[in-house]
This record gives C-alpha cells, structure tokens and sequence, in this order.
C-alpha cells in the first residue's frame, strides 16, 4: 500500500441538525478528526452553523433533504406532492414508496433542490463545492436525473455516490438495515451514468455505511479504508509492467459525530429523530477523536482534505 497516497475526505453529515450536533462537529474539526462537512439547510440550526463554518473556516457542502422535515422553498410548504397529511417530507422510507407509486412530481423536486442550493448560497455566501442526498435520496430512480440537472446548473462539480466496497461481507448489519444499504448500492450503481453525463464526479471510493453509529471503531475504519485501498491498487510491479508512479487515490468517509440532540430542541421542522438523540453520535465522535486514527493517518500516507482540494 505504500505507493498510493491517499486522499480522505472525513464528512461530518447533518451539520445544522441542532446546537449540539453543531458543536460537535466542530470540535472533531478543530481536532483534525473530520475536513469537511455537509449542511441540512432546512435544520433548526442552520444559521448557526453557517456561522461557526465561517468562523472555523470549515469547508462546507449542502446535505440535500428531501425526506425529513420541513421544505425550504415557500410554495412547497403548503401544498406539494412532497408532503405527507402532517405537512411534513415522508420520511426516509416514506419518500421511497410515495415514489414508487409514482406520487411524486419531479417539477416539485426541482424547485426544492434549487431553493435548498440558494438558501446555502444565502447563508454561506457561496455556492457549495459538493452536493449529496441525505438518507441518500438523490441516487433514487427519477430524483438522479433532477438532482444532475441542478448540480450542473450551478455548476457544482462533486457528490456522493453511496458504493461501498466490501459491504457485502458487514455480517454485524442487521438484515432490515442491509436490505435498505443494499438498495441504496443498486440505486448508486444504476446512477452512475447519469451523474457522469452530466459531467458530475465523486470520490473514487465511499465508506461510511459499515461503520455508522455503534459499528464505527478504530479497527472498522482503518480495515475499510485498508481494503478499498487494495481494490483500487493493482497488485505489485512485474517485469511487464514495472511499478507506476505513485497515485492518488481519493476516499470519502461519511460519519455522523455530535452530542446528543435533547428534544425539543433539533430536527428538521418536526424535533429530532432517535438517531440524533442516541448515544451512537457520541460514539462516533469519540471514536474519530482516538489518536491511533491520527497516528494510522501518518502511517498510510492518508492526507485529509475536503472537495475543494481535490
């Protein structure tokens, strides 16, 4: 593994969440445990966290919400196709069915990603760099193709697409868990040509769903990064074809640190879900705070960055 120099992008999702999923990430920041992160714009704190962005410099993209919480964009909030009977987004696996039944108008869609990207711009006072899907909506069938458009619109160069190797082998997923990250691999493999036309690019390897909440661990992280290291190294130099330069390769890892949402404060429009209020953010701020990670970092020649320096 020695050739390849690594890129690691370490993102801090659902920053805006609430005060104190905003205070944790930024301490693993500060720390230099994560170098990048992604803004819910509709979050109840998402003001602040511009703010503390800007003040710590941290680099910052736009987490895309579709599926929890409250619209950005004033006309959607009374009466679209994206809202349940609440009045709220249908929910993680409720925006998937409302989809498939073919209840979703895409116009809709389009509208509320566009007011999500101005509502950053208006906050951060500069477009954002990468754009990706929260609970990865935007590799669903039809969303894809909206979400492409608007990232090419603005002119927004980088995103997530959702492939992780070695998912397969995650024993320690629960089958109702592995069911849904399995589907969210096929939407990811069947979005690829579609990012690509529009001339969209993504880091060359994605970890970050076997290693959420209480499975994420020194050991979980470096075995990841070591093992999709390997996938996209050739194996060593033959007399045919001797040994290349060194390459870069570049990885992101999704992470979710942050203390403990407390109701009723948080959320996005309707209080924070139970993942928020979990110990398992804790643990995954812990966890990326181990200086072992630090010290495997140095040893794998991992330099951390965030899209813009890629």
């Amino acid at each position: 593994l020695r050739m390849v120099q690594v890129k690691l992008i370490i993102t801090g999702d659902d920053f805006g969440y609430c005060p104190r999923r905003n205070q944790g990430i930024v301490d693993c920041f500060l720390a230099g445990a994560i170098s990048n992160v992604s803004l819910l714009v509709n979050g109840s704190a998402a003001a602040d966290a511009a703010k503390l962005a800007r003040r710590y410099n941290i680099p910052i993209g736009l987490h895309a919400n579709l599926s929890e919480g409250s619209p950005v964009c004033e006309v959607l909030k009374t009466n679209s196709s994206l809202l349940n009977q609440d009045g709220f987004f249908h929910g993680k696996m409720g925006f998937r069915t409302a989809l498939s039944k073919g209840l979703l108008n895409m116009s809709e869609v389009k509208q509320e990603l566009k007011a999500q990207v101005e509502l950053f711009r208006e906050l951060t006072g500069h477009l954002p760099p990468h754009m990706d899907g929260h609970q990865h909506v935007h590799v669903l069938p039809e969303v894809r193709h909206v979400f492409a458009e608007v990232l090419e619109e603005y002119g927004i160069k980088y995103t997530r697409v959702p492939i992780e190797p070695g998912l397969h082998n995650c024993d320690w997923i629960p089958q109702s868990l592995m069911d849904f990250y399995l589907g969210v691999e096929q939407d990811s493999f069947n979005t690829v040509d579609v990012f690509t036309k529009h001339g969209i690019r993504w880091p060359d390897i994605y970890i970050g769903l076997s290693t959420m909440g209480k499975n994420m661990s020194v050991s979980s992280i470096r075995s990841s990064i070591d093992s999709a290291i390997r996938e996209v190294t050739p194996p060593g130099p033959s007399p045919a074809h001797p040994a290349p330069h060194s390459r870069t390769v570049t990885i992101e890892l999704m992470v979710h640190p942050g203390y403990p949402s407390v109701p009723p404060v948080g959320g996005c429009g309707e209080g924070p879900d139970d993942f928020s209020q979990s110990w398992q953010r804790l643990h995954e701020l812990q966890t990326l705070l181990k200086p072992e990670l630090q010290s495997y970092y140095k040893s794998r020649n991992i330099q951390l960055c965030a899209f813009k320096d890629l």
